[in-house]
């Protein structure tokens, strides 16, 4: 799908470095967010089902530690500005979290951001 703000050069889509994107494009119908639990951390990825409390996410990265946005809020409009201080370890294809307090859905400028960063490895 192709947008006033983006050029194909080879078959590849480019967005221009100025354009954000609040609302982020889905992947098979499902949402990318940050998803806060009580106990278990905070998560980005794919939310494929939330009943009350519980849910799953696919592709789904621990944000175990970040640096460069103030809040979850931030993180999920605005992605890290010093991705090389974070500390998100590697994708996990699914996790089935309990106890889900906040789920913030993320800009594309914010899933680029996440996913940039490194594997955390200790």
């Amino acid at each position: 799908m192709s947008h006033p703000e983006t050029m194909c050069i080879d078959n590849v889509e480019y967005v221009r470095k100025d354009v954000v994107s609040l609302v982020a494009e889905k992947v098979d119908g499902l949402e990318y967010c940050i998803v806060r639990t009580y106990s278990a951390g905070v998560f980005a990825g794919f939310v494929k089902e939330k009943n009350g409390q519980n849910g799953v996410v696919l592709n789904a990265r621990r944000l175990w530690y970040w640096d460069g946005a103030a809040s979850l809020s931030q993180l999920s409009v605005d992605g890290v500005s010093k991705p090389g201080n974070c500390k998100f370890p590697c994708e996990v294809a699914e996790v089935r979290l309990t106890q889900i307090v906040e789920v913030l859905p993320c800009t594309q400028k914010a899933i680029d951001s996440i996913k940039a960063v490194s594997v955390w490895q200790k």
